[in-house]
């Protein structure tokens, strides 16, 4: 094992956690994937254990040193572990979502060309539905339950590598390609993200160890997480919980409002993080069951922008004497960027001010910095003008896997480019307007869906869609399926002119594994078409 005082390679993180003084224990919301006999407890030596025997069952598949393994299953903190398994012997392992479509995994895993897919029985279920054969020839299957539909010939479940010896430990240097995991992908096929030992451990992990007060996690915490654990966040958040040791880590795989209630009830979270549309389902379990979160302090929005509305739902709810709410900004390929600090008596003062959470803060001191530049000429613009955001740091991806150009294309020397519109106000803060593709000329798209939110108490969801020459047009997704003209009337008192709103099911939008709208395929959904106002360049 590596003597550095924290580890460079996912494939030490759990033994490395293991020989720690202080160690946390995991509860699952159901078995994992990859060990379905195991339950739902884990402390420190059993994932570690878990650790090894998946590793003996990839090398026992074919997968080898320098190999890619791709790891395409329904969520759960597993997809770490399963990374952690392939690199053990030095193969470099991509986590992909399962909630992707079956055309996406397809084009994923082509531009992977994997030695071993390990797939969830879902996935090639829905691949099989839709004529799509994910892997080629040369790629050896392992599937993680009955091979059942869409398995192909050769395909191996778990019980045929029962018993197989753990292959000899082969750790790439901290400066090659370690580990793959792919970006949201709201705008069309997702990128592969490319990232060192340097890169993620060494740089998008670096803040997540650090004791900040009040932030970071505590002996005596009860730390829940409902994320996408297919994305990098779920590795930096993986070491800072293993350095920061709480009483429990509660993983939260599936994000449906029952599965949350039970694992709240059994386990009352002093910190929870998800991601914000997950936090904005939740709404309703906040105002029918508020004991459930009497004892969190903190709660933490990662993957997207949040709306006050929730915010101030949920810190309202808790019995704490000072809650706060720590919202962040970042992207897969640079890590996090910027954190903003929400506190309850804060969210009342600003009660009227509906972007009041498009404030996300600063950089973080000593990690990164971020300027704002006019879109066309690359200048640095004056404060309160809104630009492009760009941000330099030392957490930078290596590359997009096969898309190499497009990589390059989003950097100027030390300056990565975001695709975020923002704005710079005073002593360095920064305001979020909104995607450059999903620009809406004259107004935020971000703080328009937030003024809704707050104004239709009934609506579990809104989007507003920006097209070229046309009025943007408002999807809303009703709780009970319902707007009556003379509330949307009142919603939209003072508001830019918009188009007639589309009333469309929550679970007809969709979405990516984080909860994103897939914005340029509701455009096709509701207006047949997938045209937008920005260029979409930098996505």
């Amino acid at each position: 094992m590596s003597s550095r005082k924290h580890p460079l390679n996912i494939a030490e993180l759990f033994e490395w956690h293991a020989q720690a003084k202080q160690q946390t224990v995991a509860y699952l919301d159901r078995p994992f994937d990859i060990a379905p006999d195991k339950g739902t407890r884990f402390d420190a030596g059993q994932l570690v254990q878990t650790v090894r025997d998946f590793s003996a069952r990839l090398y026992a598949a074919g997968a080898r040193a320098g190999d890619r393994v791709a790891i395409v299953k329904d969520n759960h903190f597993d997809m770490t572990l399963a990374a952690a398994a392939a690199a053990r012997f030095g193969a470099i392992p991509a986590t992909i979502a399962g909630l992707n479509t079956p055309e996406n995994h397809r084009s994923m895993i082509a531009r992977l060309e994997p030695s071993v897919l390990v797939v969830s029985p879902t996935a090639l279920a829905n691949a099989a539905r839709a004529g799509v054969e994910l892997s080629g020839p040369d790629t050896k299957v392992i599937v993680l339950g009955e091979l059942g539909e869409g398995a192909p010939d050769g395909a191996l479940a778990l019980s045929d590598l029962d018993g197989a010896d753990a292959p000899p430990t082969r750790l790439r240097a901290p400066h090659e390609s370690m580990m793959i995991m792919h970006s949201s992908g709201t705008t069309g096929v997702p990128k592969l993200v490319v990232h060192s030992g340097n890169s993620l451990l060494g740089g998008v992990a670096r803040i997540e160890r650090i004791r900040l007060p009040v932030l970071a996690s505590r002996h005596h915490d009860v730390v829940a997480t409902s994320v996408s654990f297919a994305h990098g966040r779920t590795v930096s958040w993986t070491i800072g919980q293993f350095v920061l040791a709480p009483k429990k880590i509660v993983i939260i795989s599936r994000h449906d409002t029952d599965v949350a209630e039970r694992m709240f009830e059994e386990h009352r979270p002093t910190s929870i993080e998800a991601c914000p549309n997950v936090f904005q389902r939740w709404e309703d379990m906040a105002h029918q069951r508020p004991e459930l979160f009497r004892q969190t302090r903190l709660f933490i929005g990662t993957f997207d922008a949040i709306h006050p509305r929730t915010v101030r739902t949920f810190l309202n709810v808790s019995k704490r004497r000072f809650p706060l709410w720590l919202q962040g900004w970042g992207q897969s390929e640079v890590g996090p960027i910027c954190f903003a600090v929400y506190t309850r008596g804060r969210m009342q003062k600003l009660s009227d001010d509906s972007s009041a959470t498009s404030d996300i803060g600063w950089p973080s001191p000593g990690f990164t910095k971020v300027k704002v530049v006019d879109i066309d000429t690359g200048r640095t613009l004056p404060k309160g003008k809104p630009g492009m955001m760009m941000v330099a740091t030392k957490a930078r991806c290596m590359d997009y896997l096969g898309e190499s150009e497009r990589h390059a294309e989003k950097i100027n020397g030390e300056w990565w480019n975001t695709g975020d519109i923002g704005e710079m106000h005073a002593f360095g803060r920064i305001k979020l307007v909104d995607r450059e593709v999903d620009i809406i000329p004259g107004t935020s798209g971000i703080e328009l869906e937030s003024i809704l939110l707050d104004r239709l108490p009934r609506a579990s969801d809104v989007t507003v869609l920006g097209l070229p020459g046309e009025l943007p047009v408002p999807v809303v997704s009703m709780i009970d399926n319902r707007l009556d003209p003379q509330e949307w009337a009142a919603a939209t008192v003072g508001l830019p002119p918009m188009a007639e709103p589309k009333l469309v099911p929550w679970d007809e939008v969709p979405r990516t594994a984080t909860w994103k709208v897939r914005r340029l395929d509701l455009r096709e959904q509701v207006l047949g078409s997938k045209q937008a106002i920005g260029t979409g360049r930098w996505t």
